[in-house]
């Protein structure tokens, strides 16, 4: 029998962490959060848990994560985002996950949005796969400019799990437009420094392109009103990515 850490980063998660821990708390032998100086009542709830609570400065997401994995007791990692939660079905799959041999092997999932109280399951957002259950000998997160990405060897075997990872993504449309708007700033930063040119044509035809994609054929239609909301926005971030960009390269 495999032996399994989870591993959670945190900062003022108050909100989501309960949900997140009472989730993993029966399929993992071990829980490990490491948590960036949260202000709120975020070690008081996990400390109930009976979680290895660690605090330790912001680093970035990659090198948060990797810390974390020090941290563990056993080598078959599964992580997870404070705002996320697993499915039933697949708490049952990771289960025999612990029973099988999992050399050379990480363990892929979907994640389904839970966007202000209502599941995505089109636009593009469903299904949205992410490995999360590796052997950390062999895997770490690579840090980009704007998400991380996990690195691990190319003749290892993806393994595709029943069940979803349950992400409570974002609770106000304006929670929403807030986070797209540093992401688009974040990714303004990295295309100036890796010397990326853009144009305002080249915005514009992107994003109109993002909102067709999303909208007609990815079927974020099917989502009703915030199909429409998720569309709308996706296709503004890509415009402020490209103007944001373009402001970099006249500052210069």
């Amino acid at each position: 029998m495999n032996q399994l850490t989870a591993v959670v980063i945190t900062f003022n998660e108050e909100r989501n962490i309960a949900r997140c821990l009472q989730s993993i708390h029966t399929i993992a032998d071990e829980v490990v959060v490491v948590d960036s100086l949260s202000t709120d009542r975020t070690q008081e709830i996990c400390e109930q848990f009976g979680v290895r609570f660690v605090s330790h400065p912001w680093e970035g997401y990659a090198m948060q994560k990797n810390y974390a994995h020090t941290l563990a007791s056993h080598d078959l990692i599964l992580s997870m985002d404070a705002d996320e939660a697993l499915s039933e079905e697949l708490i049952a799959s990771i289960a025999e996950v612990k029973k099988q041999d999992v050399d050379h092997k990480v363990f892929s999932m979907n994640r389904l949005m839970n966007y202000c109280g209502t599941w995505i399951h089109h636009g593009g957002w469903y299904p949205e796969t992410k490995i999360r259950i590796f052997d950390r000998r062999y895997a770490e997160w690579e840090n980009l400019k704007v998400h991380e990405v996990l690195k691990y060897p190319a003749d290892f075997e993806v393994i595709h799990l029943r069940g979803d990872i349950l992400h409570y993504s974002y609770y106000t449309v304006e929670e929403h437009q807030r986070q797209f708007d540093k992401f688009a700033t974040l990714w303004a930063e990295g295309a100036y420094e890796r010397g990326k040119k853009v144009t305002m044509v080249g915005a514009y035809l992107h994003a109109f392109w993002r909102f067709v994609r999303d909208y007609i054929f990815k079927a974020g239609v099917l989502d009703g009103r915030y199909g429409w909301i998720i569309a709308r926005i996706n296709a503004d971030n890509v415009l402020q990515k490209y103007k944001k960009t373009i402001a970099l390269y006249r500052q210069a």
